[in-house]
């Protein structure tokens, strides 16, 4: 069973005519402002003008900022997570790929890339800002990548669980940094289960629990949209082992995290199954459970282009997720966000 959402508004907060939009990630700071990260200025879902973009609101999202482009290599940046640490860093990761050569129509700008070129900009990253996203600093390479990036834990780490590598070949990696982001350590891995291993987990998130445990989700392949349930894994020592990855009532991907102020955990997901649109589910049990009889139907979609959600939690207790989709038809997709009570 699904219900919509108490929704107080839902708005477009990004619209670049033309051009196409995705994979945003949202934070509030302790100052009370929202930052959001994405890929923009793109000619669509896969080519080489890929740019991480920032906009950001001081009115809980009623209102927000042109956008700002924080990375523009040669090569397509993708996928922006972004938070703000304990010592007030704001720290924004993403990959940067060469994916798009596979269509014809970007194969002569691919022959322009030299291989000094691939080799300097070619993979996964963080950027580090310590004056609000004002300024960066040089780019950080990391082993992982997911598309919501690391998260803070409270004994002070920054852990990020994505996908990365392990003597060459792909693995589901987590990696911590200790000195707030500057420096990056695989420190564990999460396994396949063997149902799922040729189809493979990825595009991983993970939240702290009250308790301390740690639960990952995670997105799979298939053959149809339809067998694109959740996985989940859990770690009871700070991320260096983890459960067997397991399935979930959860249909749609990815599936970032977020634990709300009364301790329940929060995951939005984009469901890319007709009916289109985003969705959200919660745990009352740290994770042991998911409430996917009272799934959250968030906003409707007219295809399957949409979603990436991702959520912050407001001083009110409300909720603004932020995700992109086409908002008129005809129209390529654009940022657009919406607040909403439990």
């Amino acid at each position: 069973m699904t219900r919509p959402v108490e929704a107080v508004w839902t708005r477009v907060i990004c619209k670049q005519p033309g051009r196409y939009i995705g994979w945003p990630t949202i934070t509030r700071t302790r100052a009370g402002e929202l930052l959001a990260v994405f890929s923009g200025d793109r000619e669509e879902h896969i080519c080489p003008w890929g740019k991480t973009h920032l906009v950001r609101s001081s009115d809980d999202g009623d209102t927000w900022s042109a956008p700002q482009i924080i990375r523009d290599s040669p090569i397509d940046d993708r996928d922006a997570g972004i938070i703000e640490t304990a010592r007030g860093t704001i720290l924004v990761s993403w990959f940067s790929a060469t994916s798009f050569e596979s269509n014809p129509a970007y194969r002569d700008y691919g022959t322009t890339l030299t291989t000094e070129t691939r080799e300097q900009y070619l993979g996964n990253w963080v950027l580090r800002s310590e004056d609000g996203g004002r300024t960066w600093g040089d780019p950080i390479r990391v082993n992982a990548s997911a598309p919501h990036g690391p998260v803070q834990l409270r004994d002070g780490r920054i852990l990020y669980l994505g996908v990365g590598k392990i003597d060459g070949e792909r693995a589901i990696v987590a990696e911590e940094s200790t000195d707030d982001g500057r420096t990056w350590n695989v420190i564990g891995t999460v396994n396949h289960p063997p149902a799922t291993a040729h189809r493979g987990l990825g595009e991983p998130h993970l939240v702290e629990t009250a308790s301390g445990k740690l639960v990952g989700l995670f997105r799979v392949g298939g053959d149809h949209m339809s067998e694109r349930f959740l996985y989940q894994a859990d770690s009871d020592d700070g991320g260096r082992t983890w459960t067997p990855a397991r399935l979930t009532p959860m249909l749609g991907f990815p599936p970032p995290l977020t634990r709300l102020q009364d301790d329940r955990l929060l995951v939005v997901y984009g469901r890319r199954l007709d009916p289109f649109g985003q969705r959200a589910c919660l745990s009352d049990d740290e994770g042991v459970t998911w409430d996917s009889k009272n799934e959250r139907v968030m906003q409707a979609a007219p295809n399957d282009d949409l979603g990436y959600p991702a959520s912050a939690q407001l001083a009110d207790e409300s909720i603004i997720t932020v995700y992109y989709q086409v908002h008129e038809p005809g129209e390529k997709t654009c940022l657009m966000a919406t607040r909403w009570r439990l």
